[in-house]
């Protein structure tokens, strides 16, 4: 089984690298990293990740996984990216996405009349595209799996992991990677967040896109 991780500059590393580290563990499981040409995506912490292979080395993986950034809007404009997607998506096994890849799915049409998440912040755009949105953590609707921001990834490669081969070689991946998460604080949502957190946070969000948008111009 085939899997295909969309690369891009200014992506988010977790979104991806957090569903690798699950899938990898899937017996007979294949893992490349595709992107636009082979060689190196700076993403949005200033991590370098390496695609393997272009877009067109991997035109039929089975499982399809678009991971987000902190700004996806010149992805969703890409059409080279929405172009595969939407190819890989005609004979994809599961296509998915994490955390803002759910704003590139609805862009490349995938996720129209459908059910779907992705982080809380941008939740409401997803309307834009002919989605329902739905603020759940992971979202399966037939073949289309949609995980909320970043850390979701966990557990939609999980979820899938099980829909894939089964609920006990889910639990092992799952045990094997010690995921047992018990947060320090009641945060992790906007439901649980306080009014003055939930506003720090969308500072923090909007200035961590000005430093990422300032280290792309270096």
């Amino acid at each position: 089984m085939q899997v295909a991780i969309v690369t891009y500059d200014k992506m988010t590393a977790l979104d991806a690298i957090g569903p690798h580290q699950v899938l990898a563990l899937m017996p007979g499981v294949e893992v490349k990293w595709v992107g636009a040409q082979a060689g190196p995506v700076l993403t949005d912490s200033g991590l370098y990740l390496v695609a393997d292979a272009a877009f067109e080395e991997v035109p039929r993986p089975d499982i399809v996984l678009v991971p987000g950034g902190l700004d996806v809007s010149h992805v969703m404009r890409d059409e080279h990216v929405l172009d595969w997607i939407r190819a890989a998506h005609e004979t994809s096994t599961w296509t998915t996405s994490v955390c803002t890849g759910g704003l590139i799915l609805a862009a490349a049409g995938v996720l129209r009349g459908l059910k779907a998440t992705t982080h809380w912040a941008v939740l409401h755009q997803l309307k834009d595209w002919g989605a329902e949105p739905v603020s759940e953590r992971v979202v399966r609707q037939g073949k289309v799996v949609t995980a909320a921001g970043v850390s979701a990834g966990i557990d939609m490669a999980l979820r899938l992991a099980e829909w894939v081969a089964g609920a006990e070689v889910a639990q092992t991946i799952q045990l094997c990677i010690e995921y047992d998460p018990q947060p320090p604080f009641n945060s992790g949502s906007p439901g649980s967040a306080t009014p003055n957190v939930k506003a720090n946070a969308l500072r923090a969000l909007r200035g961590a896109i000005e430093a990422t948008e300032a280290r792309g111009r270096t």
